[in-house]
């Protein structure tokens, strides 16, 4: 596959109305024709912009050339690691803040290096999903570490944060980090690799911290699905166990409600099922939950930043940290090469042919071990 000079028409044809739109939120923010609107991506009037539209450039369902932007991130080629062409370290952390543990998702570990990141000013500024009190989540721009702790916690929705990026004026010259999903790393890695024209620059990236995922809920259907069976004003916290719960769980003052599982995954978005990227591979730093122990994250090091990071937060007494133990490692890379294997295959299946694989390049020799 090469790579063309495509826009908006091409995005709806080959994306959003193909249904492999990932709700990134890469296309939208700047572009006065394109919006992000209950749980969609809308187009409100046929684009005139065609010389200037990156909107399709820059969407993670387009052409990736992983060579190309492993090299820019890491300096090297892309690899056939499970979990990652880099991984300096992988380590089990958790927070020494018990307020942050107390509101967040397992170990704390995201907003302890922000709060940390924004407090010694490393960053001035984080994209983060931030969940309103009727549990919708949108994109937030938190400043303070006061603003990153109102953001911990999931609502496993997929959430457009890449708008309020393209929202920053082009002329501001504040550091930013950015929490995001595997898929809007893709779209933040390629434009590290082909920086946008008409945007705030990508190079006030100073770090990307990176979550694990295996799906993400359609925002509009799921919220629908919550409001009609629960108070979510009175909603404290969603979780997924690790397996073998197989549950969906609500936690609010009263107690506690369970879904099963497969009621939930109804709502997976269905281009979650083309996606190869398990732990946010083009992150400096990848966070997930550590199955098995209850209260801790899985931590991958892949940059420079990240483990710099790292150890300010360790220096300073902010983290607990430990070696992930080899059976865990060993079970995380099962299943993010469980996740890469099941999304080629579909991917194939789409396209009929196993030579061509839509939007990603890899090399055959990691294409063929995938289709195995």
């Amino acid at each position: 596959m090469t790579r063309e000079s495509k826009g908006c028409k091409e995005l709806f044809n080959e994306v959003i109305d193909a249904g492999l739109c990932t709700l990134c939120g890469a296309c939208t923010g700047s572009c006065p024709y394109l919006v992000y609107y209950k749980g969609r991506i809308a187009l409100l009037d046929n684009c005139t912009r065609i010389d200037e539209a990156q909107c399709y450039q820059y969407c993670p369902r387009t052409y990736i050339d992983m060579n190309g932007i492993s090299q820019k991130v890491f300096g090297t080629q892309y690899g056939d690691n499970e979990i990652g062409t880099t991984t300096e370290e992988v380590l089990i952390v958790r927070s020494t803040d018990a307020s942050v543990t107390e509101k967040a998702q397992y170990g704390g570990v995201v907003t302890t290096l922000l709060s940390l990141a924004l407090g010694e000013r490393l960053i001035e500024g984080a994209l983060l999903t931030k969940t309103s009190d009727d549990k919708t989540p949108s994109p937030f721009l938190a400043q303070t570490a006061e603003d990153a702790l109102q953001c911990a916690g999931s609502s496993y929705m997929a959430c457009p944060i890449l708008v309020r990026y393209n929202q920053i004026p082009k002329g501001n010259n504040s550091k930013l980090g950015i929490v995001a999903m595997p898929c809007q790393v893709l779209a933040v890695a390629k434009m590290k690799k082909d920086p946008p024209e008409n945007r705030v620059s990508i190079g006030n990236v100073k770090l990307v911290i990176g979550l694990f995922c295996t799906w993400a809920l359609s925002p509009n259907k799921f919220y629908q699905f919550l409001k009609e069976n629960l108070a979510l004003s009175e909603v404290k916290k969603f979780d997924i166990p690790p397996p073998p719960a197989n549950r969906f769980e609500v936690f609010t003052a009263s107690g506690k409600t369970s879904f099963p599982l497969e009621q939930i995954r109804e709502f997976v978005m269905p281009t979650c099922a083309y996606c190869l990227d398990m732990t946010s591979e083009f992150a400096d730093i990848s966070v997930g939950s550590v199955e098995g122990t209850e209260g801790w994250n899985t931590v991958i090091i892949r940059t420079d930043a990240g483990a710099d990071l790292m150890e300010k937060a360790k220096k300073r007494g902010k983290l607990q940290v430990d070696k992930l133990p080899s059976a865990n490692l060993a079970h995380l890379k099962e299943a993010a090469q469980l996740k890469k294997k099941r999304a080629l295959k579909e991917i194939v299946k789409r396209s009929g042919d196993e030579k061509n694989l839509l939007y990603i390049s890899l090399s055959q020799n990691l294409a063929k071990k995938l289709l195995s």
